[in-house]
Order: C-alpha cells, then structure tokens, then sequence
C-alpha cells in the first residue's frame, strides 16, 4: 500500500471525529444532526478543493448516487432508516468515493449481522421490531474501506 497522501490524510481527519459524533449521536437520539453531516461535506470539498481539485468531479456523483439511494429508502420506509442517514451516505461518497460504496456494503453485512442474531436470540418477530443505528456500522464500513485503500 502506499504511503498516504496528504488528501488521504486531511480526510481522515475530518471523516474519522465526524464518524465517531454522529455514531454516539445516532446511538443516543436515533438521529443524525444536519448541522454535522453539512458540516461534513464542506470540510470534505474544502480539503478536496485545497488538496486534489480534480478529484472532486469524480467523488461528486458517488455522494449523489449513495445520498439520493438511501434517501429514496428512508422515504419509502421512514421507520426503518432516516435522511440523516442518507445524508451521512454523501458525506462518505464525497469523501471516499467508489470507495464509500464498499463502506456502504461492510456496514450493510454488519447490520444484518445484528439483525440475525437478534432474530436468533429473540426471535424473528422481535428482530423485526429491533431498531439499530445506522451511522456506526457505516462508520465501520468507512474503516473497512480505509484498510482495503480506499480512497
């Protein structure tokens, strides 16, 4: 793996306490503040900006594409994931991405994960009613993609 870049650096150093907020946030509220994920994103095309212009065209559609997915979803079903979490699903794209859709799918196994072994220990018809937190399996997600290189 190569050394990393000071892009690599300085996003992590914006990704890493945003994660770890909206995680303990998510944990304790069920909600994902907007002020942290808009925050997010200006630092994210800041540091882009400032670092590596050109990549902030190719981590634009991936924001997009995972924001407006998980938004459609939330919509959809909004007692099962909310906008916050789509919108956390942006930053991740802004910051990593094609990356960030491997970050979406480790947290998405991680998720299920739980989800089974609740049905497991309690029963399906529990699990069902089980609400979990999405922003700190997307954060693992984030760290699965991280040690995989990407960005």
């Amino acid at each position: 793996m190569a050394a990393p870049t000071a892009l690599h650096v300085l996003l992590a150093a914006v990704l890493v306490p945003v994660l770890a907020a909206a995680s303990l946030i998510d944990l304790r509220t069920r909600t994902i503040p907007d002020a942290l994920t808009g925050g997010a994103a200006v630092a994210v095309l800041v540091v882009r900006l400032l670092t590596a212009p050109g990549t902030v065209l190719e981590a634009l559609p991936w924001a997009f594409v995972l924001a407006a997915g998980l938004g459609v979803l939330a919509l959809a079903a909004p007692d099962g994931m909310g906008l916050g979490d789509a919108k956390l699903a942006g930053v991740l794209g802004l910051a990593l991405g094609p990356g960030a859709l491997v970050a979406l799918l480790a947290g998405c196994a991680a998720t299920t994960a739980v989800g089974a072994g609740v049905a497991v220990r309690d029963g399906i018809a529990a699990a069902r009613r089980t609400t979990v937190p999405l922003a700190p399996f997307l954060a693992l997600g984030a760290a699965v993609a991280w040690g995989l290189g990407w960005p």
